[in-house]
């Protein structure tokens, strides 16, 4: 791919940097840990890493509480640190991408500091959703809305006399009080951070929770059946304007800088609005990871999000989990294949061995559509939930929100394993334990165990990702006929991929088989498998 456009493509790798590697031996991951294994990176085949906020934060939602945007939070570094990791990367070849959070900030941010101390009514508490509360003495919250961790989105502060005050809006946690996008310094702060991470050498920014931060000010109660636009706080048609201003900072650069929305919508024309020529280059697509794994459920969605793309112009984007969902090991290995917030419970049974056959599918799946994929760390190396933690260590609100029926997204936050037979696997320098705990069983999972298996996950997304880079770029995508349970299709006038999710075994058309996530056997593709060919498509593969 060119230096322009170079994201219509890429293979975009997501660091959680708590739990990536720890290279101060403290065990937390950290800066100088990520600097420390770029090569794996470089190795594995990525063309950028998308980082979460490594930011200064009091961690109360891993760091998507930003109390600082121009600091680098101590337990991962320095600004310093940051700017020669960017560097190490893009002599690597790798693209840096932040995360942004407009939603926003803090409890500790100096912002909210400073409206907590001033008067109802002062210009401080302006830049937030400062509201007197219902009832004869204020005592009930302002809306009926929800949190997005569940409960009440509201919390009541105390004046400086010690009587209830006003209650603040925070659509997640009580420590993440929302801004209010209609105040010209939230806008205008927004703007100066961008070009500070863009003037470092950042490559692009992935945009959190991208379709709520504006709201309506009237503050209305959410409507049964909300039309485009109508929803007080969600897709929102003012946002579009933010982002076209947004863009135009990015595009004032020499290099093109990317912007990638969080974008949950189930209305694909509303969905296609964010990435119009003027504002987000591409937006997650988040429709294909929580679909059941099943054949006809994941063609629609296939058909659904490249239709969506279609009359933008823009990249479809691929995805199968990230640090907020269940790892496709177990996800996979479930009853229930697909994936809900809503629906997550602790103690869902799971089969790994059937859950690791199939994410090993859905790999080759997803990095053989057209468009970028993302890979969340430690997906390269097959591991699977933690679903062993003990109550005590786990953090995450959504766990502790839902009183322990959650299990929250620790699980899929553990450090990952590098070298060794025993935790922390190569973590930490010196041994030190990590701040998550890492399964024992994950000493067959290790980066170093896997580099000598060639029969290893690891192995798998090597290859996948090199043979992604030379064979696929610029290559349209079309269907190839094939039974109810199969997904065939061609990419280009040489090569295809085929996923069997039947239960039966079907045949493979001739041609060489580039690779499969499982065994072929007489030449005939098995159940919850996936093979890539290089085969002449004038005749139609015989797939069944």
């Amino acid at each position: 791919m060119g230096e322009r456009e170079w994201w219509r493509d890429a293979v975009i790798y997501e660091v959680y940097p708590r739990s990536f590697a720890d290279g101060n031996g403290d065990g937390v991951g950290d800066l100088t840990g990520v600097r420390a294994r770029l090569g794996h990176l470089a190795e594995l085949g990525v063309d950028a890493i998308w980082f979460t906020p490594w930011y200064a934060s009091p961690m109360a939602d891993g760091g998507y509480d930003v109390a600082d945007y121009r600091r680098i939070d101590p337990a991962f570094g320095t600004l310093a640190d940051a700017e020669a990791l960017i560097a190490d990367a893009r002599a690597l070849g790798i693209r840096t991408i932040v995360d942004i959070v407009p939603n926003h900030v803090s409890d500790q941010h100096p912002w909210f500091q400073a409206a907590l101390a001033a008067d109802p009514g002062s210009p401080e508490r302006a830049r937030f959703w400062f509201h007197p509360g219902r009832g004869p003495n204020g005592d009930e919250v302002p809306t009926g809305w929800v949190s997005e961790f569940g409960g009440d989105p509201w919390t009541r502060t105390k004046n400086a006399d010690g009587t209830p005050g006003q209650w603040y809006l925070h659509l997640f946690s009580k420590a993440q009080p929302d801004l209010n996008w209609s105040h010209p310094d939230v806008r205008a702060e927004h703007e100066s951070v961008l070009r500070f991470w863009f003037d470092r050498g950042v490559a692009g920014v992935r945009i959190d929770s991208a379709v709520l931060p504006v709201k309506d000010p009237e503050l209305p109660e959410v409507p049964a059946a909300a039309g485009p636009g109508g929803h007080p706080y969600v897709d929102r048609d003012e946002l579009h304007d933010i982002y076209r201003s947004w863009r135009a900072i990015a595009d004032g650069y020499p290099d093109e800088r990317l912007l990638v929305g969080e974008v949950w919508l189930p209305d694909a024309a509303r969905f296609a609005r964010y990435l119009r020529p003027d504002e987000l280059h591409t937006a997650f697509n988040f429709d294909t990871l929580a679909r059941p794994w099943d054949a006809a459920q994941l063609r629609a969605s296939i058909d659904t999000t490249l239709a969506a793309h279609a009359p933008v112009g823009a990249p479809a984007t691929w995805v199968l989990s990230n640090h907020d969902v269940t790892r496709p090991v177990t996800r996979y290995g479930r009853a229930d294949t697909g994936f809900a917030f809503a629906t997550k419970r602790a103690g869902t049974p799971t089969d790994p061995a059937l859950g690791t056959h199939r994410a090993r599918a859905a790999a080759l799946l997803t990095a053989a559509l057209p468009g970028s994929l993302y890979v969340y760390q430690g997906d390269e190396l097959g591991l699977p939930e933690f679903e062993q933690l003990d109550d005590e260590l786990r953090t995450d609100p959504m766990f502790l929100r839902s009183g322990g029926v959650d299990p929250g997204r620790d699980g899929c936050r553990v450090p990952l394993p590098w070298s060794g037979a025993a935790p922390p696997f190569g973590f930490s320098p010196d041994g030190r334990a990590t701040w998550l705990p890492q399964p024992p069983e994950w000493a067959a999972l290790t980066v170093e165990a896997q580099a000598a298996d060639p029969g290893s996950m690891l192995a798998l997304y090597r290859a996948a990702l090199r043979i992604r880079r030379a064979e696929l770029p610029g290559r349209p995508m079309r269907w190839l006929p094939s039974g109810r349970d199969v997904l065939a299709f061609a990419r280009g006038d040489a090569f295809a991929c085929l996923v069997n999710l039947g239960p039966e075994p079907v045949p493979l058309p001739v041609g060489e088989v580039l690779l499969a996530s499982g065994a072929l056997t007489d030449a005939r593709l098995p159940t919850d498998t996936a093979a890539w060919l290089r085969t002449p498509l004038d005749a139609p593969p015989p797939v069944q």
